[in-house]
């Protein structure tokens, strides 16, 4: 059976509980931490691959669902794999699925076998099991795969999560059985809910298992702020210290920092894109919504700290102009511009985890952030201190 290796993973620094380090991949290093663009279907909106490198990202999330649906693994294989179909030199993970029981779940239903659905493209019933979403990662060719989980809506009760809790533990253990290539990882996903106890039941149901890394999942479904950041922390703590830790789908630039700073590795979330799309821009000062009409004769560029490439040509002013126009130019912009300051957000956060200085770093960058949000300056003081 593969696995990443003893030397998948290395950890170089540490500051505090966040660690700077390197996953080593048969499509490169991958500096930690790390923020992977969301490529559902195999491709970042508005982004082709070159400029994705460019920006410095080694590592893309794409989801072995959809891709299964449309084109299909078997035509991706036949093709040459993921990374050849895509045009993408760097690494990829992706998602096994389950977070679709979540998002689809009008469509599907779940049982100690799988998850059983429809379509959402042709209503065709498709049949997700442990072992079958291994083989459809194995034939995209990825380098780190997840394994299936049942990801419960929020709210739900304690008894739902429990059953979600019981029935990630013995898929993950189904999913070990399935050869995969030499090169591809695998990692479990711990659930739990909001219940501090089902975190703890499955983080060591899940860390008795021989994952090559772990991630936490069913966080940022609209449980509060806090809940969130008490629940992701705790997760962090039952973790191996020696395998990567992915906190799944928790995004905003505030909860990056919190999230590294309790120790967390990898990151994954479509709001740079998504909000970009929306008109709205992430800089160092606090978001910008360009279709406000303080923006109509704004000369300056989004982040006056920013070099991208759309805070080095085009003004504030022509941006809102371009998205209330409907222009494609807009919704490109302010996704590049948006998934350069996250990479340069990490990066930054690298660099202060080895010279050990985190703890200032992100305490000034999160008070910048969060100086127009209630919501994030009422919430994680005690982490930046």
């Amino acid at each position: 059976m593969a696995s990443g290796g003893t030397n998948f993973f290395v950890i170089v620094a540490r500051s505090g509980k966040a660690r700077a380090g390197y996953l080593h991949t048969a499509h490169g290093v991958v500096q930690t931490p790390a923020f992977m663009p969301v490529g559902t279907k195999g491709s970042v909106k508005a982004m082709a691959p070159d400029e994705l490198w460019g920006m410095g990202y080694r590592l893309i999330l794409s989801n072995a669902y959809h891709l299964s649906q449309r084109p299909g693994e078997d035509l991706i294989r036949e093709l040459g794999g993921l990374h050849r179909f895509m045009g993408w030199n760097g690494a990829l993970l992706t998602d096994s699925g389950g977070y679709q029981t979540m998002s689809l779940a009008s469509l599907s239903s779940v049982d100690q076998n799988g998850v059983r659905l429809r379509s959402h493209i042709d209503g065709r019933r498709v049949e997700l099991t442990p072992e079958r979403v291994v083989e459809v990662q194995r034939a995209l060719g990825v380098d780190i795969m997840m394994a299936l989980d049942e990801c419960p809506p929020y709210p739900a009760s304690f008894e739902r999560v429990r059953r979600a809790v019981e029935l990630t533990s013995r898929w993950a253990e189904r999913s070990l059985s399935v050869e995969r290539e030499s090169h591809q990882a695998l990692f479990g996903i711990v659930q739990g809910g909001v219940f501090p106890e089902l975190r703890v039941q499955s983080a060591r149901e899940l860390v008795n298992l021989p994952f090559d890394g772990y991630a936490v999942g069913g966080l940022s479904v609209g449980e509060p702020k806090r809940q969130m950041e008490e629940i992701a922390e705790l997760c962090s703590e039952l973790l191996p210290f020696d395998r990567p830790r992915y906190l799944m789908g928790v995004g905003t630039p505030q909860d990056l920092l919190v999230a590294i700073g309790f120790g967390y590795d990898l990151f994954d979330c479509v709001l740079p894109t998504r909000n970009g799309r929306n008109g709205c821009a992430f800089t160092s000062q606090g978001t910008v919504s360009i279709k406000q009409a303080r923006y109509a004769r704004d000369q300056s560029p989004l982040d006056e700290t920013c070099a991208c490439r759309t805070c080095r040509t085009y003004t504030r002013a022509y941006l809102r102009h371009l998205h209330l126009s409907g222009e494609i130019l807009a919704a490109k912009a302010l996704t590049e511009h948006n998934l350069f300051f996250y990479s340069n957000l990490v990066a930054q956060a690298r660099a202060a985890i080895v010279s050990n200085t985190y703890a200032t770093f992100a305490r000034t960058f999160y008070e910048k952030l969060s100086a127009s949000s209630e919501e994030h300056a009422q919430s994680s003081k005690e982490v930046m201190e």
